[in-house]
């Protein structure tokens, strides 16, 4: 039968999954949402931030029934992403209210590298590089050591999600930036006690890429696209003239 749907007619053009098209405010990804939480699991951390290496290309084995590459060898682009190990940097404790997650409590590690104080700063090379002098300082003190444990005890009794900051190793790779790039990742998994005593183990430690994903695991990827310029509706949105 004749189907008069503009769907098939005229079908749209342009992914949807690019939308806003517009000039990013930064050039990071953000996750807007982190996997639902199953208490069932092992303790783990949900997300992980890499660097594009570059591109090429590899022969597969199409397995999709109906097409008629189905059972074929085809050749696919494929993107390198590489991922030094992060490193944990603090704890934060969110509990849901009414009006969405709100922060009870942050943890810092002791010792912090160079690299991830300089995204504090705007102009690194002329500051005093002061930030967290005074924290690290003041970190064995008992006044310091007591606070923590209250700190810590607060996140465990009344915390509904528990993130940990963690920073890159950008000194690893072969680019001209020294500063690292810092993110919250979400713990699932464990009760949030659980939770706690993993986030406070892993303080200063590093996390390798191999810890949060496996091979041949379906995963989101989360980026920022290459900008085009100023462009007009048919190169920006490549439909029929």
């Amino acid at each position: 039968p004749n189907m008069s749907h503009r769907k098939f007619r005229a079908p749209r053009h342009g992914s949807l999954g690019f939308l806003p098209r517009k000039r990013c405010k930064r050039g990071k990804g953000k996750v807007k949402t982190f996997p639902k939480d199953d208490t069932s699991e092992k303790c783990h951390l949900t997300a992980f931030m890499g660097y594009k290496a570059g591109m090429t290309h590899i022969l597969r084995e199409m397995d999709r029934v109906g097409s008629k590459s189905h059972k074929k060898e085809v050749v696919e682009a494929v993107t390198v992403i590489e991922t030094p190990p992060m490193v944990v940097i603090g704890v934060v404790a969110y509990i849901r209210t009414p009006y969405g997650l709100r922060q009870i409590a942050t943890v810092f590690a002791q010792h912090m590298s160079d690299a991830a104080r300089r995204r504090f700063y705007k102009h690194w090379v002329g500051s005093k590089k002061k930030a967290f002098t005074k924290y690290a300082k003041a970190y064995e003190s008992d006044e310091a050591k007591a606070t923590r444990e209250a700190t810590f005890k607060k996140m465990a009794e009344h915390a509904h999600v528990i993130r940990v900051i963690a920073h890159t190793q950008i000194n690893k790779l072969k680019l001209r930036q020294k500063k690292a790039h810092i993110m919250e990742i979400q713990l699932n998994g464990g009760t949030i006690a659980d939770k706690v005593d993993f986030s406070r183990e892993h303080l200063e430690k590093q996390i390798p890429v191999k810890q949060v994903f496996e091979g041949n695991e379906m995963i989101d990827v989360i980026g920022v696209t290459k900008g085009r310029g100023f462009k007009g509706v048919i190169s920006r949105w490549h439909c029929k003239k």
